[in-house]
């Protein structure tokens, strides 16, 4: 092993990415081999470090090198059920690179995970009868998986997704049922079969796929009518610039439109009305009117991001109506409508009370709302003043931006008070609220 390689097979076991970009380029050995005589692909596919493993393959490591086992880093991606480490690994063109047979072979791999399930595999694999640890892991932003451990192994409850990204690599139509079934099986919006399944049905612009999917949208299960729900929001996100996307537009707001009217299940309705809020359904407010008592609360919550702008006198009233409900979310969701509207006097008192709401997230949301509010008046002025005591940084900062928003005389004093600002708070317009204060309001500024 020379200087070099010992260098790189080091940082890839510390998921130093920095430092084996260094060493990778240029010249670096992607394949250099660690004291075991596995490539560090494989180090990196073990420790589901996916930034690392991009990182080699792009600098020339075989994922498809036959490893004295028979395996190769790829198929050991599959095996480990990372779908983020496995897309690392995956290669460009991987049906073009594959031979037929390769790909059959790493296809029944992801199938024979997928089927068998991580903790009887891990059973059979270590012969370690004891009981399985399982623990829930997010990869990146938005997607879980369950890791299990056994024998000294582990592995992630991925497979599903990776055998769907497979057969779309490959050019393999999976039915729409098995993709349906593969999103439900966990029981988890967030899982990562669950997001796999949704992209994959999203990318297949077709009448009879489309036709297929939403037919779903009659099914018993809650789960499988929310997964549509999901596709369809996929479909809006991402079809604008497609073949036929009017066509698609105008099919989602006639099944939205109609399947609200139907669906009694809570979890699937709020999403619905959150998808005719976010399309902009022209009969979305009366929808919402239609909602204000219900039963649930997550189907309330929805309601005033329904309501016309500006408030019609019907949707002035739920809003109030929504003001004073007794679950928080709800009040949050209704504060934001309130606090925008040149609020009547008779308004104002709801408002100064959801600023002092019991429940800081009602206070947050209200706080973060009213800053930006058409309310002027000095009694919300003085509301905001009384927020810079909050133990909230973030009242405190939504407090500030309003005074300074509203070019108060004691803005400085009121940015002292919110305290040094943390790294999340790097790009938040708020921040920027005493130097915007200053450019109209002091000499020079």
């Amino acid at each position: 092993m020379t200087d070099r390689d010992a260098l790189l097979v080091a940082a890839v076991r510390a998921g130093n990415l920095r430092e084996v970009n260094a060493l990778l380029w240029p010249g670096g050995n992607p394949d250099a081999a660690d004291e075991d005589g596995l490539p560090v692909l494989c180090t990196a596919v073990a420790a589901y470090d996916p930034a690392v493993t991009e990182a080699l393959v792009e600098a020339g490591a075989d994922p498809d090198r036959e490893l004295p086992d028979g395996t190769t880093p790829l198929l050991r991606a599959i095996a480990g059920g990372s779908p983020t480490v496995f897309e690392a690994a995956l290669g460009a063109e991987p049906r073009l690179r594959l031979a037929p047979q390769r790909r059959t072979e790493l296809l029944e791999a992801a199938r024979g995970w997928y089927e068998e399930g991580p903790p009887a595999r891990l059973r059979r694999l270590t012969g370690d009868s004891g009981p399985v640890c399982a623990r829930a892991v997010r990869e990146g932003e938005s997607k879980t998986l369950t890791e299990y451990t056994a024998g000294g192994r582990r592995v992630r409850d991925g497979h599903g997704a990776i055998l769907t990204s497979l057969e779309w690599a490959f050019r393999i139509l999976t039915p729409v049922a098995e993709l349906v079934a593969r999103a439900v099986r966990h029981a988890d919006p967030e899982h990562a079969d669950w997001s796999e399944s949704e992209w994959n049905l999203t990318q297949r612009r077709s009448a009879e796929t489309w036709a297929e999917v939403v037919a779903f949208h009659r099914h018993p299960d809650p789960l499988s009518r929310l997964f549509v729900v999901d596709v369809l929001d996929m479909h809006a996100m991402t079809g604008g610039l497609t073949q036929h996307a009017g066509w698609y537009e105008r099919e989602r707001l006639k099944l939205l439109g109609a399947w609200v009217e139907v669906e009694d299940d809570g979890a699937v309705l709020a999403r619905l009305l959150r998808a005719l809020a976010d399309e902009g359904h022209p009969g979305a407010e009366a929808v919402g009117l239609r909602r204000v008592g219900h039963a649930e609360a997550r189907v309330r919550r929805e309601v005033p991001g329904l309501l016309d702008r500006p408030l019609t006198p019907r949707g002035a009233g739920a809003v109030r109506a929504l003001c004073q409900d007794p679950d928080a979310g709800v009040r949050s969701a209704a504060a934001e409508e309130l606090a925008r509207e040149a609020l009547q006097a008779e308004d104002r008192p709801l408002l100064l009370a959801l600023l002092a709401d019991a429940d800081p997230q009602v206070v947050r949301r209200a706080a973060y709302a009213t800053a930006w509010g058409a309310d002027r008046s000095p009694d919300v002025g003085e509301a905001l003043v009384r927020l810079l005591g909050a133990e909230d940084q973030d009242v405190r900062l939504s407090a500030a931006h309003g005074l300074a928003l509203r070019d108060a005389p004691h803005t400085p004093e009121a940015y002292a008070r919110v305290g040094p600002l943390g790294p999340e708070y790097e790009h938040d317009h708020r921040a920027d609220g005493l130097w915007r204060w200053r450019s109209r309001n002091e000499p020079g500024g």
